[in-house]
């Protein structure tokens, strides 16, 4: 008798990689390059909203702001290029990965985002290659919290969402879409655990993913 594997997702930022020290990172080096100063630093950590703020807003902002000579869409285009580098996954989390595909778990990661930026991260870590899928919402047309991207998740790796998981760091979109899909869920830090309602109650919380992987495996 065949089993269908079940379903472990996760999502990419702040959860597989440290998306926003790699921010930091970036913004560092993108000052210098434009000749500004560590005040154009601080004022893009404080513009970002942890990656939430539209870039094209962004950017807008940025142009206007420190006078750059770019145009907004081009800046975009190259931030999508240019913040994928600075992205790096711990060896721990790709063997954490690999523990869950050994154990017969299918892996995918579920990721809002561009397909640009998020491909280019998920090729720079190694992720991409260490999951069953990855799961892009602007390549399916869909976002979290809907459950239709976990459904789409779980049709693409063959599996199952009964018995599965989801792991992110954002209540709302991860914990909430991984609720309605069926799945149990793990909060990941505390970027935005204030934002937590009973509805968005994590079945654990965790400060990195770490812990998860052995939670899933049932250890």
């Amino acid at each position: 008798m065949t089993t269908t594997p079940r379903l472990a997702c996760f999502d990419l930022d702040n959860t597989l990689i440290d998306r926003d020290g790699a921010f930091v990172a970036w913004a560092e080096w993108w000052a210098r390059r434009e000749g500004l100063g560590d005040e154009a630093v601080e004022w893009l950590l404080t513009h970002d909203e942890g990656g939430f703020r539209p870039r094209v807003e962004l950017f807008a902002m940025a142009k206007a702001r420190f006078g750059l000579a770019a145009e907004v869409q081009e800046l975009v285009d190259a931030y999508d290029r240019e913040h994928p580098p600075f992205t790096s996954a711990d060896s721990a989390v790709l063997d954490g990965i690999a523990s869950l595909r050994t154990a017969g778990w299918r892996v995918a990661v579920v990721t809002n985002g561009g397909v640009v930026q998020q491909s280019l991260k998920l090729d720079r870590t190694g992720i991409g290659a260490a999951v069953d899928y990855c799961c892009i919402s602007e390549q399916v047309g869909v976002r979290k919290p809907d459950p239709t991207i976990f459904k789409i998740a779980a049709a693409r790796t063959g599996a199952t969402l009964a018995g599965g998981w989801m792991v992110g760091d954002h209540p709302a979109y991860d914990i909430a879409g991984g609720i309605a899909a069926g799945l149990s869920t793990v909060l990941v830090g505390d970027h935005h655990r204030a934002a937590v309602t009973p509805e968005q109650a994590p079945t654990h919380h965790f400060e990195s993913v770490l812990p998860a992987f052995q939670v899933i495996l049932g250890r």
